[in-house]
């Protein structure tokens, strides 16, 4: 009996061991994406505005990196806090502890080289190796066209420095431990021909991130073989909130939209819309419709293209349930 006592000793010993190493391969040995490059960008006028339209109406980075208007239908940027990063994703959403999105602008990222920028927005790593919480949909821009990485990079060069900082995340456990396991090398690509417009438009799809907002999750994981088939909550002091389906179910989805339709519900919120304060018992959403809003009409008929391509699910989602 002493002999298989001691057995077990050994061998809950010898797991420990390899649990307590696996721990910390994970939290020391990862994330492994290589190096920064060695790249300088160079700040031309076509790379800006091509940058200035990334960043702001498809890849929307000053969407999470300011402070938004939650008072107002959509979450429009509060003024002053364009690229100052502050806004916090925490236990109120769901969220297994409190990320806040950083200051972008060039007081913080002055020390920053070009080719850390790139590879923090391609791969979810940090000037100094963290690997961040892929609320920033980095796996998506890991496979957009290094071009449209340099024109992004360009404009955030521009944007006027704000004074802030923020304060540092909190990750609970076991997600301090996993997040290093997110981050992964980039599979950069180049952007389709606009005349190729399904291509094209699973290219711009992608760079949005559509699939992440219109995917219901289990723990924090897009529930395979329901992409874009919505479901996803959101919730807000009001109620909550849940994306629509966007794949080409007609009865449940968008596959009974013209492509006028589809483009529409988009320029509603383009130039000219005034974000409506909202009143007591209303619902916020957070889909970012004044930013959407100003994408170029080409490109959201390439996008309506390639969603009507996606395998029909149904899905009824019931949009908004307010709390008693």
């Amino acid at each position: 009996m002493k002999r298989i006592g001691k057995i077990i000793i050994y061998v809950f010993l010898l797991l420990f061991i390899l649990f307590g190493s696996a721990l910390s391969f994970v939290k020391f040995g990862l994330p492994d994406v290589g190096e920064a490059p060695d790249l300088k960008v160079k700040l031309t006028p076509v790379r800006i505005e091509r940058g200035r339209y990334l960043a702001n109406h498809v890849a929307l980075c000053v969407d999470c990196h300011s402070k938004r208007d939650w008072v107002k239908f959509s979450g429009p940027i509060s003024p002053g806090t364009f690229g100052a990063g502050g806004e916090i994703f925490d236990e109120s959403m769901g969220f297994p502890g409190a990320v806040y999105s950083p200051n972008i602008t060039s007081f913080n990222l002055k020390d920053w080289t070009d080719g850390e920028l790139f590879r923090l927005i391609t791969t979810g790593v940090t000037k100094d190796g963290k690997a961040l919480i892929n609320i920033m949909p980095y796996k998506n821009y890991a496979k957009m066209d290094p071009e449209d990485i340099n024109a992004i990079i360009a404009y955030i060069r521009t944007l006027s420095p704000i004074e802030t900082t923020v304060p540092e995340r909190h990750l609970d456990f076991p997600l301090n431990f996993l997040v290093n396991t997110i981050p992964k090398k980039a599979e950069l690509q180049p952007i389709p021909a606009e005349s190729d417009t399904l291509r094209y438009g699973a290219y711009m799809v992608n760079a949005s991130a559509c699939v992440d907002c219109h995917t219901k999750q289990d723990q924090g994981n897009n529930i395979i073989g329901m992409e874009f088939a919505g479901g996803r909550e959101f919730a807000s002091p009001a109620g909550s909130v849940y994306s629509a389906n966007i794949t080409s179910d007609k009865e449940t989805g968008i596959g009974s939209w013209t492509p006028e339709q589809f483009i529409s519900k988009f320029k509603v919120y383009g130039d000219g819309y005034m974000p409506q304060t909202l009143t007591e018992g209303q619902v916020q959403t957070v889909m970012p419709w004044t930013m959407y809003g100003k994408m170029e009409e080409k490109d959201l008929a390439a996008m309506y293209t390639y969603l009507q391509t996606i395998k029909p699910i149904k899905n009824k989602v019931i949009r908004y349930v307010t709390k008693e």
